[in-house]
């Protein structure tokens, strides 16, 4: 799958959107088909995190977090049942009106065949709908 991007203004502060990127424990609490979530480590650069994720079928998979307080972070594979890739990051910049620049990349692999309505629902619905749902989690905090 080719590399996706997509970038969105919230009306939030920096400091408050990335404790949300930051709380992978939490992530299950608000973000579709994240069934559960193991901190294996974290330290103030980064972390490593095992998801269980519930998207037509369950796959697990760990990710190498790097942090870049409060900027954003990065993420690769580490190892996993499911992708061959796995990397992506959140981009964090404050405009001039107070607002803030969310964008969030992504570039997976599959192992063998990957059924197109996976790929299509991590790409098309869920992207829009999980930005949305670190943003009004984000508000809540």
């Amino acid at each position: 799958m080719p590399k996706v991007s997509r970038t969105e203004v919230f009306d939030i502060k920096k400091e408050q959107f990335y404790s949300v990127l930051e709380n992978y424990e939490a992530y299950k609490e608000f973000v579709d088909g994240v069934s559960s979530i193991k901190v294996l480590e974290k330290d103030a650069k980064g972390a490593r995190v095992e998801y269980s994720v519930n998207l037509i079928k369950k796959f697990i998979y760990i990710l190498k977090m790097e942090q870049n307080k409060p900027n954003g972070l990065s993420w690769s594979l580490e190892s996993g049942n499911l992708f061959k890739k796995n990397s992506g990051a959140w981009f964090l910049k404050e405009l001039d009106d107070g607002k803030l620049e969310v964008t969030y990349e992504l570039e997976v692999e599959f192992k063998g065949f990957a059924p197109k309505a996976i790929i299509n629902k991590i790409v098309s619905s869920n992207l829009p709908a999980m930005m949305q749902s670190y943003y009004e989690r984000a508000k809540n905090v």
